[in-house]
């Protein structure tokens, strides 16, 4: 005679079933990008079916965005973490350049470059582009702005203006350079000296001491689960 098992069986909240969905689609674009963020994928990670997963989203566009947010974010805030350790600005910048060039955020290298792209047919997800990027601009500016203040750099007193104008180029090459490692463009050119050189210009600081900042800092290891897979190889 066949049994049949009555244990009930339990019902998630919709808090627990949103966080599900968000923590698979985090895990997603982390290992293979923002385009791989479809219905049918979040869905088959979770393992549900893809009409479940709509009912607590508002929408794919919303989901990626916000999931691109959460990562973003979360870098930032190990990111100035780690900074606020530093001793000066001038160190700041150096271990700034460092731990972004290092390699080792490559994963969240390739959402950001992704979200730039599908941000043109993604209001949601331009909003939420537009907002980190302001955040990292002024994270940098901050540490250029206590540098003049302190001497360290040679920038116009009129301090303001000129830190943001060079916070906002040096994360252009910072993202640019990143952006051209994900497909290993060039025979792995020094992409930290070439950034201390040019920060230095910008800055008007002492190249010694900004190369001191990056040399003192030891490459950390991310502070987010990735994957070892490298964008664009076969796994």
């Amino acid at each position: 005679m066949t049994s049949t098992s009555t244990a009930p069986r339990t019902r998630k909240s919709p808090a627990e079933r949103r966080a599900e969905i968000e923590r698979a689609a985090r895990e997603l674009a982390l290992e293979q990008g923002l385009a791989a963020l479809t219905l049918r994928a979040v869905a088959a990670r979770v393992g549900v079916a893809s009409g479940l997963v709509s009912h607590y989203i508002d929408g794919m566009d919303e989901l990626v965005a916000a999931t691109f947010a959460a990562i973003v974010a979360d870098e930032l805030d190990d990111v100035t973490a780690l900074l606020g350790a530093e001793p000066a600005p001038s160190w700041r910048i150096g271990a700034l350049i460092d731990t972004v060039l290092d390699g080792g955020r490559d994963d969240v290298t390739l959402v950001w470059v992704q979200g730039w792209a599908l941000g043109t047919g993604n209001a949601a997800l331009a909003a939420a582009v537009r907002e980190q990027m302001d955040a990292w601009q002024a994270m940098i500016a901050g540490v250029i702005s206590d540098g003049i203040a302190q001497g360290s750099f040679g920038l116009a007193a009129s301090a303001s203006g000129d830190a943001d104008a060079v916070a906002w180029q040096l994360l252009a090459l910072i993202d640019g350079l990143n952006a051209h490692s994900l497909v290993r463009w060039q025979a792995a050119p020094d992409r930290r000296a070439l950034t201390l050189r040019v920060a230095a210009a910008l800055l008007g600081a002492d190249p010694a001491a900004l190369s001191a900042g990056s040399d003192a800092h030891p490459a950390s290891p991310p502070a987010h689960p990735r994957s070892d897979h490298h964008p664009g190889e076969n796994p």
